[in-house]
């Protein structure tokens, strides 16, 4: 999704020259892959994750795919003289009871999401190889941190989907049986960020070209709404017309996510896309896309 994303805008701005990415699980194919392309500007976006379900069935595949970029990418691209890497983490990388809305500075404060753990671990292992780059040779290595991101080209499989797509998935096809109720993991109440990815793809964009600091940048949307209104306005733009029933007795995950975007948008970036707007643009996809397979 990041990807494809970031591929449109940077096509929209006049950059053709834009290289697909090696596998960065097989050290060789990305050493490979520098020797004979020599890339100017990276941009780290890939990588496994999934929600809460993933988080809990997956963590070493998760922990050893996002290990993988940090250990064969990133010091690959400064061995091969990459003019400039950005490196997206991810807000998982805040701790557990993070102070909100949550500021640069409150990275490893704290303990970690349980449910995420290993996720978030090699998330900063990403963050800390782009600042030890920076600190012992220079380099000019940045990082983001992205708020929870959806939109078109999302992954809506059960097994690796996270809230957004998955609710538009499962109440979809809620829609299409006339079920009478979905279920939902957790209370309803954790309140979260959702930002579009074209406006993700915008400020990866902005970064690249506009700062160069070893601080992790925040890109967020700047609201936040509980899961239970995440739903409420999935039910309404889908159609569905069951009830959502939340499952209490299976976790939650981190209380509260919302992040400090004040850096970024000092500078002159700020999300465009409106919730709804994104929502529904994000279906539309789904329906094309996903269901005429």
């Amino acid at each position: 999704m990041y990807g494809i994303a970031l591929e449109t805008h940077l096509r929209s701005l006049g950059y053709t020259n834009i290289l697909p990415e090696p596998d960065y699980r097989n050290d060789t194919d990305v050493d490979h892959f520098f020797e004979f392309e020599h890339p100017e500007y990276v941009f780290i976006v890939g990588g496994m994750s999934g929600g809460i379900q993933a988080n809990q069935n997956h963590p070493v595949d998760l922990i050893r795919d996002n290990l993988a970029i940090v250990n064969n990418i990133i010091p690959t691209a400064h061995a091969a003289g990459v003019a400039k890497l950005l490196y997206l983490a991810s807000s998982c990388v805040y701790p557990r009871e993070c102070t909100q809305p949550m500021e640069e500075s409150f990275v490893m404060t704290g303990p970690l999401e349980p449910t995420n753990h290993a996720y978030a671990t090699a998330k900063l292992a990403g963050l800390a190889m782009v600042k030890a780059f920076r600190d012992q040779y220079g380099a000019r290595f940045i990082s983001a941190v992205p708020t929870n991101t959806y939109g078109p080209g999302d992954a809506f499989d059960p097994e690796n989907s996270h809230v957004v797509a998955s609710l538009i998935r499962r109440m979809d096809e809620a829609k299409s049986m006339g079920a009478p109720s979905i279920e939902i993991w957790g209370t309803g109440k954790p309140k979260r960020e959702f930002m579009h990815v074209d406006d993700l793809a915008r400020g990866c964009v902005f970064m690249m070209e506009n700062y160069d600091d070893d601080l992790p940048l925040n890109m967020g949307c700047g609201e936040s709404m509980t899961i239970a209104a995440l739903a409420g306005t999935i039910k309404e733009i889908v159609g569905y017309e069951g009830d959502l029933e939340f499952d209490t007795t299976k976790p939650d995950g981190m209380p509260e996510k919302e992040l400090d975007s004040t850096r970024i948008n000092q500078l002159g970036w700020n999300a465009e896309t409106s919730f709804e707007e994104g929502i529904r643009s994000t279906y539309d996809w789904y329906q094309h896309s996903v269901q005429s397979r």
